[in-house]
């Protein structure tokens, strides 16, 4: 990629996308093109043409797609599973069609077998069954990697696909229902804190920065403790998402389809359980009431450790490890 190369960036106002904007920028890409929802709606597959034919970008970073956590996804399946393939659908279709140079198409990590061997390597994707509670979003991550490689194979293309674990950092989602468990959590303790220490302002002013439906009780949250989902047992792998945004830039500068023949996972390799992930943000709220795991709530995946030895053999590595990203993202929700 030349610094003048005209890149467009799918979601770029998104936890990842943003991210992307902002390292590709501070690497001295200037030429960079991304549009709001209402700009422009890539599930209107004319709207998406329509924009390919006028911007022909020459490099594209897929980073649109409806995401959230269990309860969403086990809600809104066929939400999570129609709007990410029409996104896919029209988006790498529109790449191809206008002679995009090198689309870069984010997956997740929930696209392996829910018993996949652990940490997961690459070649674990389609065989065994998928976690029931986010199969929909799955399905539909494998069809866009699958549709990728299938260009790549059939017409020498250089679409890249990358499967990030859990995500978080700066423009997370802090919804109390559809957003993935860290952002969620940290909410849900600092809210915790507010009502034990009875700082209505305090409360006040989250709720009105960042509505809630319902009562708070209705989302685990009490004055003297806070219920979470699940036994607190499950393991989970987070990456602060600049580091995947380094990454991903990575994978543009240096990575073609022709050297992985295949996606490439990105995480840390490290793994944290719910239970202590609990711990350290309490710690770091300075939340000291009690915290109870609701056993009759789903779990998820027991265990979801990549493996990273492949994008290590290209030379990235992750910086940011979990004490620090959790500290960095209370702060950032705080201000």
């Amino acid at each position: 990629m030349e610094k003048k190369s005209k890149i467009y960036i799918a979601g770029h106002r998104g936890l990842v996308g943003s991210a992307i904007w902002r390292s590709l920028q501070s690497r001295g890409y200037a030429n960079l093109i991304g549009k709001t929802h209402a700009e422009l709606d890539l599930l209107n597959p004319n709207a998406v043409k329509e924009f390919f034919g006028k911007e022909q970008p020459e490099y594209v970073v897929l980073a649109a797609a409806k995401v959230g956590g269990i309860f969403a996804n086990n809600e809104y399946r066929a939400d999570f599973i129609f709007n990410n393939l029409q996104i896919q659908q029209n988006v790498i279709g529109e790449s191809f069609a206008h002679g995009v140079k090198k689309l870069l198409f984010l997956g997740s990590t929930c696209i392996y077998p829910k018993n996949a061997p652990q940490p997961i390597p690459e070649n674990a994707l389609l065989t065994g069954e998928l976690e029931k509670t986010n199969e929909p979003y799955a399905i539909a991550k494998i069809a866009g990697l699958k549709m990728c490689e299938s260009f790549n194979l059939q017409h020498g293309t250089n679409y890249i696909s990358v499967q990030p674990t859990n995500l978080y950092g700066p423009n997370d989602n802090f919804h109390l229902e559809n957003s993935h468990v860290l952002p969620a959590m940290i909410r849900k303790t600092y809210l915790a804190k507010c009502l034990k220490e009875n700082n209505s302002v305090a409360l006040e002013k989250d709720l009105e920065k960042r509505p809630v439906k319902g009562d708070l009780s209705e989302h685990g949250i009490f004055a003297d403790r806070l219920e979470l989902w699940g036994t607190g047992e499950p393991l989970r792998e987070f990456l602060w998402s600049e580091d995947m945004a380094d990454a991903c830039v990575y994978c543009l500068e240096n990575i073609n389809y022709k050297d992985v023949k295949s996606h490439i996972n990105i995480g840390t390799g490290k793994e944290i359980s719910i239970a202590n992930l609990a711990a350290l943000v309490a710690k770091t709220v300075n939340y000291d009431g009690k915290i109870i795991f609701d056993s009759s709530k789903p779990n998820g995946t027991m265990r979801k450790l990549c493996d990273v030895s492949k994008i290590h053999s290209f030379g990235w590595h992750h910086k940011v490890e979990i004490e620090e990203g959790v500290k960095r993202l209370c702060k950032w929700y705080g201000e």
